[in-house]
Order: C-alpha cells, then sequence, then structure tokens
C-alpha cells in the first residue's frame, strides 16, 4: 500500500474527508454505470466524468446503464440512493482499489459528488500536480461524506451597469459556478431585458432576449441551477423615467438628494401613483414566462429620493417606512397573483425594524453588506424573530476597485456565511455589482465566486481553505500557479495607499474623480512616496502574468484583462503623482498612456461583452482625459 498523507485542494472541500493507504488506478475498458430508475436523468453528471478522464489520461470510460455488464469492467457507480443519503444535495463518494462509487439521495446530489470527483482527478492527474507515491494513472483511495450549510447558494450579476455579458460568457460561468456547487443565478437587471412594449428603454443596451433566457435557463437547469428573474420593481430605474412616457411616473423627476449629493434626474417610481404599479405588473407578465424558477428579486433597494418628491406630504404624515412598506406589498400581490415568490433587497426595511413583522411570511429578505464587518448577526436576527425567511447577501468587492479588495472580499464573505448560519438564513447570494462603469473585468470577480461559494456549502470545512491554491487550480487551471497569486495580490493593492474609502478603492477615487477631490486623500508630504512605493509594488506583482501557463480556452485573454487591471492601477498612480506635483511624467506622457488603456480596455470589453454599455461605461474616463 501507499501511504497518503497529503490533503487535497478542493473548491469547496467537503464537510468530511478521509484518505486511505491505498489508490485507484483508471484503465481502459471500464464503465460508468449509471444506476437509477431514471438513468437518462443522470446522464449529464456522467459524461462530465467521462470528459474529465478523458481530458487528464487520453481515454474513454464508456457510460452504461446495463447491470448485465461484468463487474470487473465497472469503473465508477454513479446511484441515486435515497435511503443511504438523507440530505437532498448531499452525496457518499467512496473510492477504492476497485472501484469508485458515488450515491446520493436524488440527482442533484449525485451531480455535487460528481463535481468533487471532477476535482479530485483533476488534482491529482494534471500534469502539473507532483504525487510521487502514486503510480501513474492513479488517485487515493477516500471516503466523502458531504451536504450544504446552506440549502441556496447564489451568485447575482450586474448586467445593468454597464456589462451585459455574451451568452458564451454566462454559459462558461455557470459551468464554473456549478462545477464550485452553486444553485442560484440571478441577472441584475434595470433596463436590460427587451421588453417587447417597452423598446425605448433598452434600445441601445444589447440586452437579453426571451429567447437568450429561455435558452440560459434550460442550460442553467441541466447544471443544477436555478436562474431567478431579477427586476428592480422601485428605485434605480433612472433608466426608464429619463424617458417622456415614464417620467410621470417618478417620484422626484426633477431631481433629488442622494446621501453623498445632488442627483439631477429621476430614480424611483412615486409609490402613490397607480400607475406605477400597473408598469411593475406588466413587466413581470412580459418577463416571468421565461423562466422556470417560480420566484422574482424585485430589488427595491436604495430608495433615497422617497418622500423628497410627490410622496413627501404622505412620508410626512405616516413616516417613510409605511410609505415605503405599503408600495412593497402591492409588488407583493403583483408577484403572488403570478404564482411566484417574492424575494426584495432589505436595506430599506431595516431602517424600520418595527415593520419587519408586518412581511409577508412566505417572502424572502436579501441582506446585503459589503464591507468586512457589516452587521450580518445583527440584522439576520431581526429578520429571524420576526418569521421572515431571508438571505445574507456578500459581495465580491469588485466594482469601485478596478482590481478587487481581496482581504475585505474574504472577510464580508466569511462574516456573512458564519453569522448566517448563526439565525437560520434560508440562503446565501454573493453579490458582483458594477458601479461606476464597471470597469473590473469579469476574472477579478473569481476570488470572490470562489470564496462565496466555498464558505456558503461548509463553513467550518472551508474557512481556512487556501483560497490562493483553490483559484489556481479551479478558477484559471493554471499549471505554473501564477494567476491565482496575481488575482488575490493585486487585489490587495487597496491596502497600499493607506486610505480605504468605503466599498471603493483610493487608486479607483484617484481614476475617476476630479484631482481636488482625491487630494485630501493623503498628506502632500507622503503622498509622492506611496504612490511611487506603490507602483513598484504593482510592477511586482504584474511581472509574472506572462509566465502564467493557464490551460483554459481563455488564457490569453485572462493574461490581458489582468494586464489592463495592472495597467489601470499604474495610471491610476501616474495621475496621483501628477496630482501632487511630481515631474516625472508630462501631460502628453499620461494623455498617451491613458489612450492605450482605453483602447484595449474597448477591446477587451468586446470579448465578453455585449456592445451595448460600453459608450457609456468609456464616459467614466472624461474625467482624467481632461486633465491631460
Amino acid at each position: 500500500m501507499v501511504k497518503m498523507d497529503i490533503q487535497p485542494i478542493l473548491l469547496p472541500y467537503p464537510r468530511s474527508l478521509k484518505i486511505i493507504d491505498d489508490f485507484y488506478t483508471f484503465s481502459t475498458n471500464q464503465q460508468i454505470l449509471l444506476e437509477s430508475e431514471h438513468p437518462q436523468s443522470i446522464l449529464f453528471s456522467g459524461t462530465q466524468i467521462q470528459k474529465a478522464i478523458l481530458a487528464q489520461l487520453g481515454f474513454k470510460y464508456e457510460i452504461n446503464a446495463s447491470t448485465s455488464i461484468l463487474r470487473e469492467q465497472i469503473g465508477i457507480i454513479l446511484r441515486v440512493a435515497p435511503v443511504h443519503v438523507n440530505n437532498h444535495q448531499g452525496y457518499l463518494l467512496h473510492i477504492t482499489p476497485s472501484s469508485i462509487c458515488i450515491e446520493a439521495n436524488n440527482e442533484q446530489g449525485l451531480f455535487y459528488g460528481c463535481a468533487t470527483l471532477i476535482q479530485i482527478i483533476y488534482y491529482y492527474l494534471s500534469h502539473s500536480s507532483k504525487n510521487d507515491s502514486l503510480p501513474v494513472g492513479s488517485i487515493p483511495c477516500m471516503d466523502i461524506a458531504d451536504w450544504p450549510d446552506f440549502v441556496n447558494r447564489g451568485v447575482m450579476l450586474d448586467i445593468s451597469r454597464n456589462k451585459v455579458p455574451t451568452m458564451d460568457t454566462i454559459f462558461n460561468l455557470v459551468d464554473l459556478l456549478s462545477s464550485w456547487k452553486i444553485n442560484q443565478l440571478q441577472l441584475y437587471t434595470e433596463h436590460t431585458f427587451a421588453y417587447k412594449q417597452h423598446p425605448e428603454i433598452w434600445a441601445d443596451a444589447s440586452p437579453f432576449t426571451g429567447e437568450n433566457i429561455l435558452i440560459l435557463d434550460t442550460y442553467c437547469r441541466e447544471r443544477y441551477i436555478e436562474l431567478v428573474p431579477n427586476q428592480n420593481s422601485f428605485g434605480h430605474l433612472e433608466h426608464w423615467l429619463n424617458h417622456p412616457r415614464y417620467k410621470s411616473l417618478a417620484e422626484a423627476p426633477d431631481g433629488f438628494d442622494f446621501p453623498w449629493g445632488h442627483h439631477s434626474g429621476p430614480f424611483s417610481l412615486c409609490p402613490l401613483d397607480p400607475g406605477s404599479i400597473k408598469l411593475v405588473g406588466s413587466l413581470y407578465d412580459e418577463l416571468l414566462p421565461h423562466f422556470s424558477s417560480c420566484q422574482i428579486n424585485v430589488g427595491c433597494d436604495e430608495t433615497f429620493d422617497l418622500g423628497q418628491g410627490r410622496s413627501k406630504n404622505q412620508c410626512a404624515s405616516v413616516g417613510s417606512g409605511r410609505v415605503y412598506l405599503d408600495f412593497l406589498l402591492k409588488i407583493y400581490e403583483q408577484v403572488t397573483e403570478r404564482g411566484y415568490k417574492m424575494q426584495f433587497w432589505g436595506d430599506i426595511i431595516m431602517a424600520h425594524p418595527e415593520l419587519v413583522h408586518e412581511l409577508p411570511k412566505d417572502s424572502i429578505a436579501l441582506e446585503w453588506g459589503y464591507e468586512a464587518k457589516h452587521p450580518f448577526y445583527d440584522h439576520g436576527e431581526i429578520f429571524a424573530h420576526a418569521g421572515l425567511p431571508f438571505y445574507v447577501c456578500p459581495g465580491t468587492s469588485s466594482w469601485n476597485s478596478i482590481a478587487g479588495r481581496t482581504d475585505n472580499c474574504i472577510q464580508n464573505l466569511a462574516n456573512a456565511a458564519k453569522n448566517g448560519l448563526k439565525n437560520g438564513a434560508a440562503g446565501y447570494l454573493i453579490t458582483d455589482w458594477g458601479d461606476n462603469g464597471h470597469w473590473q473585468v469579469l476574472p477579478v470577480s473569481y476570488l470572490g465566486f470562489a470564496a462565496g461559494a466555498a464558505y456558503s456549502w461548509s463553513y467550518q470545512a472551508n474557512v481556512d481553505l487556501d483560497i490562493m491554491a483553490a483559484l489556481e487550480r479551479y478558477a484559471f487551471q493554471d499549471t505554473a500557479y501564477i494567476l491565482g497569486k496575481v488575482a488575490y495580490d493585486l487585489g490587495n493593492i487597496y491596502h497600499q495607499i493607506g486610505i480605504e474609502p468605503e466599498n471603493s478603492s483610493a487608486l479607483f477615487e484617484i481614476l475617476q474623480r476630479p484631482i481636488q477631490e482625491w487630494k485630501g486623500y493623503l498628506e502632500p508630504d507622503k503622498a509622492i512616496s506611496v504612490l511611487s512605493h506603490t507602483l513598484d509594488v504593482i510592477d511586482m506583482v504584474a511581472v509574472s502574468i506572462s509566465t502564467a501557463t493557464s490551460t483554459r480556452y481563455d488564457k490569453g485573454l485572462l493574461e490581458r484583462e489582468f494586464t489592463l487591471t495592472a495597467n489601470l492601477l499604474r495610471h491610476a498612480c501616474l495621475r496621483g503623482l501628477f496630482g501632487f506635483g511630481s515631474t516625472s511624467n508630462s501631460r502628453n506622457f499620461l494623455a498617451s498612456d491613458l489612450k492605450k488603456i482605453i483602447d484595449e480596455f474597448t477591446d477587451i470589453w468586446l470579448l465578453r461583452n455585449r456592445p451595448g454599455g460600453l459608450e457609456d461605461s468609456l464616459t467614466y474616463f472624461n474625467t482624467p482625459r481632461k486633465d491631460y
């Protein structure tokens, strides 16, 4: 026997894994046996394993559902066995010297067991893995018993500010997320669904069409991901309300005050206007039939203008919380009349905790917060005491940052899982936003997706997971172990400046804001040395990008995306030095450097995203362009 004492890196790591001192060797002429009343329902899982073996070893395990094949020909058994596994998403994986067996309560649990086996195959058989104690083509024997902490484990991708991904991009993302046992996907929508009754809203947005959603929904279901419709239905509707046809429905058509400044146009629907709820209902009628899910995220967050316009007197009379809740209940009626369950962002009602108990108990509150120390426990406790199901909704920290905020991201995601479990949260939703131009490239968000997938599956088993190593293997498939570290380290550049604005990074602010607005971030006598040192750190991280050896289909694009990320960070430092009077770079040099960045930004955008939204995103470069 072979002594095996090294635990594999898996994403997510199973709840219970015991390595046994022996090994299973893959060989030709073996078969994958499907044991189920309906073997067709688990065929997809079998083909995924089949592909993994073929990719790593070059030969094919045939798939069979017949019990008449010889026992010695059975290499892998996939068995739906409810009597052996209680949790409906759980599975048992047994690797013995003679065979591999995955048992699960149902098809979904079996899919997750197969996902784990595929990672084990990749970990031990890929040419980058060094396993001198194992014979060629072998994996260790082991016993795994596994099931999730959170029944609902989702990702919400912002497709309204400003990136609308291509179908290929979203298909590849679904493949990645499902391999990490994510089982819910939402596409955050304000104006990027092609409503046939409202063509002027999405005319320049390259939206998802009904046909796109039908195809995507089918693709997701095959991978046990629920595609949940998402349509903001109260605030964040400026794309609608700026059009003459809808402006009369606005709460504050001529503008209002955000907590951080004045907004010159409309933002939210007026909850007192009968036309508002009529519009919302018409959107649901057109949107919902394209989804197989029976729930919808109706948004309703950040209604900052409520009470500053047409509802001012009513809010003064009964309170803005009551006015908000009354409209939310009207939305709830529209949702339930159509046979759906309502999800809604919980930030506004949390500001009025005395009203939480009035919310319908068959709705789901989405408790979001994006800083490391967000009070997930305190807020979750309020929802739990009211008997209201809720999700914890941390974020990837990718937006407003260029490269992410690695430490904040990991702490925020772990905080949500830990305290969501304490209060019995019904789900865990990782959010990935695109505020202020959606400048971050998609791979910057992989770190947050991966960490959140791990923590939401089994917090205790994954709280100490080496996220960097997991990223290298299962996000970037980098046999040189470069890109995981690059993503991790670029994401921590935000610490270098010494100033960490909430929900943003100092370098992002330096890039997007006028010089006089950010000069106060740093002490003038320290600014040049801090920015110069940050430049050196960026260069030190970025120098290894070209040495990555990813086996992914988009290897070249990954390298370009991380190089662009580093160049944006570098330009922010150069701009900062310019703002503090450094003469090392002229206006002409900065203008030329920025043009190169914008050209590459544009090219890369179009390789993963549709063209709609690009021009809007590019306008956020106008401030530095004018300065040069």
